[in-house]
């Protein structure tokens, strides 16, 4: 009983320590991802929505910033299931235009993508947030129609890898994408 004790202490422990450097390179990259997509869209697109400026661009931040390591914060993972997310949205919201259905276009955004993106191996959390954008975000990204996949969607995309790409590879404790696999 007693080693079991010492056994977890020690373990809940080493999940608790804190590494400062981790944080520092974490928050550095995050700042620089979303401030990229959030100076882009204040200075180079109009103002009045931003449209560039995605929430699920911020849960895909703490996976590729925070979590490194995690198969979910992986390029193709990023990229596809954003994507792959976005295209499922979209056709959703032209098949199931009408306002008192909207409910049910967004549940079934969700749903197929998360089954589009289990087919094809590319599963990351936030492209669940992206599908129900395509269908639930304003009227100016509804408008959009597909050109959501490439800009704000496959665009901002790519400006969070290429900061991952290059803050996550500085310190020598980092390194990504994990084990060198980039798709």
């Amino acid at each position: 009983m007693k080693r079991t004790y010492r056994i977890a202490k020690y373990v809940i422990y080493r999940e608790t320590l804190i590494d400062r450097k981790d944080m520092a390179w974490s928050f550095l990259g995050a700042f620089l991802g979303v401030g990229l997509i959030g100076m882009i869209n204040h200075f180079y697109l109009p103002a009045k929505d931003n449209l560039f400026v995605l929430g699920s661009f911020g849960a895909s931040a703490v996976l590729i910033y925070g979590h490194t390591q995690s198969p979910l914060a992986q390029p193709r993972n990023v990229l596809g299931g954003h994507v792959l997310s976005a295209i499922t949205g979209v056709t959703l919201g032209l098949l199931i235009s009408s306002p008192e259905w909207e409910w049910l276009a967004g549940a079934l955004a969700v749903a197929c993508s998360i089954v589009v993106m289990q087919m094809t191996k590319t599963v990351h959390p936030p492209g669940g947030a992206t599908a129900l954008l395509a269908i639930a975000g304003s009227e100016r990204i509804r408008d959009l129609g597909y050109l959501y996949v490439l800009t704000p969607v496959a665009s901002g995309v790519l400006l969070l890898l290429l900061v991952a790409f290059a803050v996550n590879n500085i310190p020598g404790n980092r390194n990504y994408p994990a084990g060198g696999k980039w798709w």
